[in-house]
């Protein structure tokens, strides 16, 4: 239909995945719907299987079930796919949900509408490509997602719509994630028809406060580690909640009694799920289960805060709770690391 905004669409992982069936959705499904999808757009095929078949993107793999078009360009500063993109594809609109890639401006200046994102925070905090771990490590009691225009900068885009919401103590980045982009998706679809007629553009979205940025760095893998020595039990908490998607997070602990020869190498052991108690104790580097069924292993910072740590996964073990941990040490003691680098 030559009347209707044709809209490109760029996304990669399984948040972005959703999004993108939730607009193709409405745009079967909506009465006078003002746009259709005329491709899709994401990172090139990654892993590959015994066999040696190439694995989609999750983008990539709903895009094949909807029968759309497909582009992977190893970057999009590709001149064959700025060409492609010009020629044959001319997107009036393009959305980005986690595509991955940054957007050269002869790609931005190409549709009419300009570009829109969906941002997972609260823009101007936490631009960048870890938006939503950043701000569960930081203990943000209210988050929120974004839906902005695509500009040069990263993230500086004006804003179209916002929504804020208050989130538990306990909420990881696992379910945190794929809510706020449903939200997002749910922000944007409103918005489209007032963009496709002209009445949200640059001029009039919202322009961010540039004093109050905080930028979301990427998060690197040794981040993970946790630190009782030097961190409190709510910083602990935040990082599991945070990482819980990406790198994880893990102490070092040592199994056996100090100075028996029994005492084993240390070893690493990751913290899946946890929650912070009321209650401050002396500090120790010991590791106990608590008094009441079902309660977790209760690790001691130093400033004597507790974290409970109610799933855990010993190296090369599966994940498990507290009990099924401790009845394995067969009454050994446990005690947390404060500085082991295992190339020591």
């Amino acid at each position: 239909d030559s009347t209707k905004a044709r809209i490109l669409f760029l996304g990669t992982p399984d948040v972005a995945a959703t999004s993108l069936k939730s607009i193709y959705e409405h745009s079967q499904t909506s009465n006078n719907c003002p746009y259709t999808l005329v491709g899709v757009v994401t990172q090139p095929p990654k892993r590959r299987k015994r066999g040696g078949s190439e694995i989609p993107s999750p983008v990539g793999f709903i895009a094949e079930e909807l029968g759309l078009p497909i582009l992977c360009p190893e970057s999009a500063r590709d001149v064959s796919f700025l060409e492609m993109l010009e020629n044959n594809v001319k997107p009036d609109l393009c959305i980005t949900a986690a595509y991955g890639q940054y957007l050269p401006k002869r790609f931005l200046s190409l549709p009419k509408f300009g570009t829109l994102n969906i941002h997972p925070s609260l823009l101007p905090r936490w631009r960048g490509s870890s938006p939503v771990q950043r701000s569960l490590e930081a203990g943000d009691t209210e988050v929120g997602v974004s839906v902005l225009f695509t500009v040069s900068k990263m993230d500086a885009g004006p804003i179209v719509s916002q929504h804020s919401m208050d989130i538990a103590d306990n909420e990881q980045a696992t379910t945190l994630l794929p809510k706020l982009f449903d939200i997002g998706t749910e922000k944007l679809l409103e918005a489209l028809p007032k963009v496709i007629e002209g009445s949200i553009t640059m001029e009039t979205a919202t322009k961010q406060d540039e004093s109050l940025v905080v930028e979301a760095n990427m998060i690197d893998s040794s981040e993970g580690q946790l630190h009782p020595s030097t961190m409190s039990a709510v910083q602990c908490h935040n990082r599991v909640r945070g990482f819980a998607m990406w790198p994880g997070t893990f102490i070092y602990i040592q199994i056996g009694d100090e100075g028996v020869e029994s005492v084993k190498e240390p070893i690493k052991m990751k913290v899946i799920e946890s929650r912070v108690l009321p209650e401050k104790v002396k500090p120790t580097n010991i590791i106990e289960i608590g008094p009441k069924k079902g309660d977790g292993l209760r690790l001691v910072c130093a400033d004597g805060s507790v974290l409970e740590m109610r799933k855990v996964q010993p190296a090369t073990r599966n994940v498990m709770d507290a009990k099924s941990f401790v009845n394995g040490l067969q009454g050994q003691t446990v005690r947390w690391l404060s500085v082991y680098d295992e190339k020591s």
